[in-house]
């Protein structure tokens, strides 16, 4: 649903380089023999593991060469995955049972499963509080999980559905709600909404991440990024991107926006110049249905999982069928 609402004043810009290169390329594509669709991808920044939301189960891989390291079992419709590496403590959201389950990093057994809101979707650790939050698609709150009990502390009605989560770090956390084109902000002190934030003329937000330095918030909608103030709530600016966007990330040290353009099977490359500075450098070849995302900080490669597809035939609307045993993740690097 559209809202057509005055946002103020635009004051930042857009840079488009029709001769600027990223100097990213797909350079690898690691091949996971197990069936099942996918969505959330995940680097542990604190390790060479990759793990990948698949259906039942977590695969998890070497990020350099995707030799597989192991699996999360039982972990029906999961999302997302989430780490605390000083606890020793994974966790992944489990959709299609309404549970978070808590597993541990150096052997993958589950220690035990949380009871969260219905579809859990988006899950992240917020350092802030220390707790785990979910963004649950179907009962529209958010589940926040003590980290230290991982018991429930608090549930959040969002008034829409909450599709992806981020933190400031310094006590608000900020939500992309899909159906309702805004994003929230919650005090995580208290424990309450205390902003609505529209989005404009900007469609179902799905991807979301934060420059905690700058104080800006990426939202991937309908073919366009949205660049927000965190401080305030203003559109800063947008930028056109491929269709089909469910994943936005950010390297911090190279100051880098990407999402993942599924039905267009690109990804776009965005330099943050400068806090009131934005630079479309390039969109690069992707795969189609590669739509989710996520870059480790630490080598700059990109990682996005997809799978091999049946033709469609001429007119035919929807998604298209995975071709069993295709899942893969390609890889980009400079």
């Amino acid at each position: 649903m559209k809202k057509n609402l005055f946002l103020g004043a635009v004051t930042a810009f857009v840079t488009v380089s029709s001769f600027a290169q990223s100097g990213y390329k797909l350079t690898k594509t690691f091949h996971v023999a197990s069936g099942g669709g996918w969505d959330y991808i995940t680097v542990n920044p604190q390790s060479n593991k990759l793990y990948l939301s698949h259906g039942t189960q977590v695969n998890i891989v070497d990020k350099n060469t995707g030799d597989s390291l192991g699996v999360v079992s039982n972990t029906t419709g999961v999302h997302g995955i989430a780490f605390i590496n000083e606890l020793n403590k994974g966790y992944t959201s489990n959709g299609r049972i309404n549970n978070v389950t808590v597993f541990d990093l150096k052997t993958n057994a589950a220690i035990t499963q949380i009871a969260t809101g219905e579809n859990p979707d988006a899950i992240f650790y917020e350092p802030f509080s220390k707790t785990i939050i979910t963004c649950n698609g179907r009962s529209k709150d958010l589940t926040i999980i003590d980290a230290a009990t991982d018991k429930v502390v608090a549930t959040i009605p969002v008034g829409g559905k909450p599709e992806t989560a981020v933190s400031d770090e310094a006590g608000k956390v900020f939500v992309n709600i899909e159906d309702k084109n805004e994003i929230v902000v919650i005090d995580i002190k208290t424990k309450s909404v205390v902003a609505h934030w529209a989005l404009g003329d900007a469609e179902g937000p799905t991807g979301l991440a934060i420059d905690v330095k700058t104080k800006r918030l990426f939202a991937g909608c309908e073919k366009k990024l949205v660049v927000v103030d965190a401080a305030n709530g203003k559109v800063v600016t947008t930028v056109a991107i491929g269709d089909g966007c469910d994943g936005v990330a950010f390297d911090s040290n190279t100051k880098t926006i990407f999402t993942s353009n599924g039905a267009a099977a690109t990804m776009s490359v965005i330099k943050e110049v400068s806090k009131e500075k934005f630079e479309l450098v390039e969109n690069v070849n992707s795969k189609k249905g590669a739509r989710t995302i996520c870059v480790d900080e630490s080598t700059h490669k990109v990682y996005m999982p997809t799978a091999d597809f049946e033709p469609q035939a001429a007119g035919e609307k929807g998604r298209p069928k995975m071709i069993p045993g295709s899942f893969q993740v390609i890889v980009f690097e400079k």
